[in-house]
């Protein structure tokens, strides 16, 4: 015994005293620790702790800060922290003492077992944030965080929480044979109700990532390889991503543990394979090359194109201009064309109605008589002539040129310029009807 146990006991602000008392009933069997009895002052009051069955050895009950004036020869206590739950997680109780062991998760939770606070076993209520005078020597507390977690399957890096650091890049066999490196990155979400339940199941959140998410994770990528090409999931990562997010979402659904996203990493294939997709890809980005050198040019022939048509645009515009006037000119010279071949086609139709009534009124030889003489009168025929010649046979060529004679000085025309009745050049013939008696003679000479 030294003079500092016999001081009174303090203990700090953040600080929780865990007692062992050397006096009282044993402890019963299956049990690590003396359940909590009353009325005892904070172990301060030795008889009554005994007087109230108390057992000796550890406790449940724990002292908090202060001073305290206690008995050395009946009391020990060692000072801890407070078990302190960081932002981001919450603390899962797992308590090996308790007065009752009664399951309370429910029909639909049947991986485990649940109780109450205070109970023994897994806490269905879980801590939250902050600090938690607990007896450290009695109870765990399982630290689950809440906030997303990555989980790197490569050997590269690993987070700083440390679940992955046994976690590699996943070696797969595509479909064809080839043999490549594949790193996943699963992230990952427990929620603060479900951790007691992830917790009861399986016992760690390590065990979370050792037991559950690598076989699921690791399995399935196998499996699909074995489905695709390696050049599928080099060209189609996305399908191949969105896929395994969807399988590995529904998986770990059943451990009640939400999958945030799968996303795959570096793709690793082998050496001979890369180049050969080096090899098509140089040879894709010529083609692009020579697809934009194609479109340039033809651009370029586009613009020489239009620039010589700006430049005879003038010219194009007159020629057009002329096309529509010939085009006007030539439906004018068409409608006119109708019009007068319509115009003659109604004066004959109406000529002919009117010669068809004059027949109808007359008969045909009266009205063409009718006819012949209108047209006689319109056209000032001479149907009597201007010198009649009437004498005898030996006579009639002399009184035939008095009378012209005659006739010509009364029209004022000369004697010189008379026409002769043979000659159809400077004038028509004068009409000469010769004398009947004449024409008796020659008659009966002949």
């Amino acid at each position: 015994m030294t003079p500092a146990q016999l001081r009174v006991y303090t203990i700090a602000p953040d600080g929780v005293g865990v007692v062992t008392t050397l006096d009282g009933l044993p402890i019963e069997p299956g049990e690590i620790a003396g359940a909590i009895v009353p009325d005892h002052d904070n172990f301060q009051r030795a008889d009554r702790f005994v007087h109230n069955g108390g057992r000796r050895g550890l406790q449940e009950q724990v002292m908090l800060s202060g001073s305290w004036n206690l008995n050395p020869w009946f009391v020990q206590t060692e000072q801890v922290a407070m078990t302190a739950v960081p932002i981001g997680y919450v603390g899962v109780v797992i308590s090996f003492v308790g007065t009752s062991h009664q399951d309370v998760s429910g029909d639909a939770f049947t991986h485990g077992n649940l109780v109450n606070k205070g109970d023994k076993g897994v806490w269905i209520e879980p801590l939250y944030p902050g600090k938690h005078p607990l007896n450290t020597q009695i109870m765990k507390v399982e630290l689950v965080p809440t906030t997303n977690i990555v989980l790197n399957f490569t050997s590269r890096f690993s987070g700083e929480h440390g679940y992955d650091d046994k976690l590699i890049a996943l070696k797969l066999l595509s479909f064809d044979g080839f043999e490549f490196e594949l790193e996943v990155f699963q992230i990952i979400h427990v929620g603060a109700i479900d951790a007691p339940k992830v917790i009861s199941r399986l016992g760690s959140m390590q065990n979370l990532v050792d037991h559950v998410l690598r076989p699921i994770v690791g399995n399935y990528f196998r499996n699909s390889a074995q489905e695709y090409t390696i050049l599928d999931f080099l060209t189609a990562r996305s399908e191949r991503q969105a896929e395994a997010a969807e399988y590995v979402r529904q998986a770990l659904r059943a451990y009640d543990v939400q999958a945030v996203d799968t996303l795959i990493g570096l793709i690793t294939p082998p050496p001979e394979l890369m180049q050969t997709l080096t090899d098509r890809k140089i040879a894709e980005e010529q083609q692009k090359t020579y697809e934009v050198q194609r479109v340039a040019q033809t651009q370029r022939q586009e613009l020489v194109r239009e620039t010589a048509l700006a430049n005879i645009q003038g010219e194009i515009i007159t020629a057009q201009e002329g096309v529509t006037i010939a085009q006007l000119q030539a439906a004018a010279a068409v409608k006119q064309a109708n019009g007068e071949a319509e115009a003659i086609r109604v004066t004959g139709q109406a000529k002919a109605d009117a010669y068809q009534a004059g027949v109808n009124s007359l008969g045909s030889q009266a009205y063409t008589a009718l006819q012949l003489m209108q047209v006689i009168g319109d056209r000032n025929v001479r149907v009597v002539p201007d010198v009649s010649v009437s004498s005898s046979a030996n006579s009639g060529l002399l009184e035939g040129l008095m009378s012209m004679m005659m006739w010509n000085q009364a029209n004022g025309n000369p004697m010189l310029n008379a026409p002769s009745p043979h000659n159809g050049t400077n004038g028509a013939a004068l009409p000469v009807a010769a004398a009947p008696e004449a024409q008796d003679n020659e008659s009966h000479q002949g």
